[in-house]
């Protein structure tokens, strides 16, 4: 009886034994799948933040020449390359009609300022009248207070006197009304010089349309037309931009944008220069997103630019948000989800800070000493 008393007890301890043993070893293969045994420190390393962006390589100014007429492209004034002046000519559109209105404005103008004050003016043969009437009143004048004197004394006719009254009276309306049509016709002349200035003007406007000219000092870098061609206000005939000055356009994804500050230093490195980095500056965020894209354009400028750029070449850069030295970080493959690591006593939540594609900053949640296990992937 007491034999099989033993036997149970002993038969019970070993299955305690044997569910310890189990939750002991369920653990323990749980744990290891949660790692694969590779085990680090947090390091302190100084760490830089940054937000990327594709880039790509501009003319400063860069802009899209169109004609303010349509018509038929004549010829291009100068060839894809060249510098031009503001001012400057790019392509000239047929304008047959208006080179003659613009002739003919001209011959009118020409025409209204030297009636207006030439040697054959108007206005001269009307001074040389009004001459022509003072000395005629001035003499009448002489000839009627004369006349008058001697009535006075009873000496001459009463009609003569009468006679050289009239004529004095007539010599003052005839002077008057010279001055008069003096006045007026120089208005009127001084008018139809004007007007024709302005249609001259006019002429010269609508003749110039027909002639596509640089706004900057620059280069044209592409002419969209060749002679013969259709020209018409809705297409570009040409793109001008400086050619000295060049910008790097960025494409920010819209997550990032509220990150960005202008003067922030960049690293660019362009595939025309794969071996090189490039510094630059935020110079300008664009404040509409394109819809398409789901992106802000934003604008920098070289620091030191490379020794030859062109329009179009395409990079990468990184706009630096933040930087610190002596940062404790992790490998970001340690991290659990969005803010845990594993370590020897099992999962830990951390504070993050500062990141970069590879590592990740700990501002609280472990040490130096932490040692970090490397999840299962």
């Amino acid at each position: 009886m007491l034999l099989k008393m033993l036997l149970h007890k002993l038969r019970g301890t070993c299955a305690i034994l044997t569910n310890a043993f189990m939750v002991l070893l369920i653990w323990s293969t749980l744990f290891s799948c949660m790692h694969n045994g590779e085990k680090i420190y947090p390091q302190k390393l100084s760490l830089t933040e940054s937000v990327y962006a594709s880039a790509i390589v501009q003319p400063d100014s860069l802009y899209q020449a169109y004609s303010a007429v349509t018509g038929i492209l004549d010829k291009n004034l100068c060839e894809e390359g060249d510098l031009v002046t503001k001012g400057q000519g790019i392509v000239q559109i047929i304008n047959t009609s208006p080179k003659l209105s613009l002739d003919n404005a001209k011959l009118s103008w020409e025409l209204a300022r030297e009636n207006f004050s030439g040697s054959a003016a108007i206005l001269k043969a009307i001074q040389e009248e009004i001459l022509a009437a003072e000395l005629r009143l001035k003499n009448d004048s002489i000839n009627f207070f004369r006349q008058k004197n001697l009535w006075r004394q009873n000496i001459g006719s009463k009609v003569e006197y009468d006679n050289r009254e009239l004529d004095y009276q007539l010599s003052q309306n005839n002077l008057r009304l010279l001055k008069s049509e003096y006045t007026r016709t120089k208005k009127e002349l001084r008018t139809q010089v004007r007007q024709a200035e302005n249609n001259y003007k006019t002429s010269q406007t609508l003749s110039k349309d027909f002639t596509v000219t640089s706004k900057i000092d620059g280069k044209v870098y592409a002419l969209y037309k060749n002679p013969g061609e259709i020209i018409t206000t809705m297409e570009p005939v040409a793109a001008v931009g400086h050619s000295d000055l060049f910008i790097v356009e960025l494409l920010v994804d819209e997550v990032d944008i509220v990150k960005l500050n202008l003067g922030q230093p960049i690293l660019i490195t362009l595939d025309a220069y794969a071996d090189n980095v490039f510094e630059a500056t935020l110079h300008k965020i664009y404040p509409r997103k394109d819809e398409r894209s789901q992106t802000f354009k934003v604008e920098a400028l070289f620091v030191s630019p490379p020794h030859r750029l062109y329009p179009g070449l395409s990079g990468e850069g990184n706009i630096i948000i933040a930087e610190k030295e002596d940062a404790l970080t992790l490998p970001k493959e340690y991290v659990i989800g969005k803010s845990k690591v594993l370590t020897e006593d099992g999962e830990v939540e951390i504070t993050i800070g500062l990141q970069n594609m590879d590592r990740i900053e700990v501002l609280s949640g472990i040490d130096e000493n932490t040692g970090i296990l490397k999840p299962r992937q």
